[in-house]
């Protein structure tokens, strides 16, 4: 499986990266041509929440629906984390987010390991584990940086 690791310092506080990081609707705005689903809507709690991201257009699209496992807030003292687990017919794997309080913000760690399903791995692997390294550093970047999420209460 391609296997990878993003990691960017934040001078949030780790409550607010937190935040930001599981905002699951946010990240549309910063994946291209993707839309993202929260079912059931309301806040996110292991076992029940199931985050669906669509990626492509019109019959060139695919869901990645993904179910949280693990969910556990940060605190001031204790990092926090979140576990997808891939259920997709496209893409299978898992993610998790880690937030860990630091000294003058946080620490914010995306790590996934994720492969197309019914496709050569030992091929495919090294480059989609470089693209995803790329769009996901990205996407934690835009959400840490995100003007418009300081302007939500």
């Amino acid at each position: 499986m391609a296997l990878f690791t993003v990691e960017r310092r934040s001078p949030l506080p780790a409550d607010e990266t937190w935040r930001r990081l599981t905002d699951w609707p946010r990240h549309a705005a910063h994946i291209p041509l993707t839309r993202i689903a929260v079912h059931p809507p309301g806040p996110t709690e292991a076992g029940t929440t199931t985050v669906l991201a669509r990626t492509g257009i019109g019959r060139a699209s695919f869901d990645d629906p993904m179910d949280v496992v693990r969910w556990r807030p940060p605190t001031r003292h204790r990092a926090g984390i979140c576990r997808l687990e891939k259920r997709g017919r496209v893409v299978a794997g898992w993610a998790e987010i880690e937030v860990h309080p630091a000294d003058g913000g946080s620490l914010a760690r995306w790590r996934e390991e994720a492969h197309v399903l019914r496709l050569p791995r030992r091929l495919l692997d090294p480059p989609t584990a470089w693209a995803a390294r790329l769009l996901f550093g990205r996407l934690v970047q835009a959400l840490l940086r995100d003007a418009d999420a300081d302007a939500r209460p």
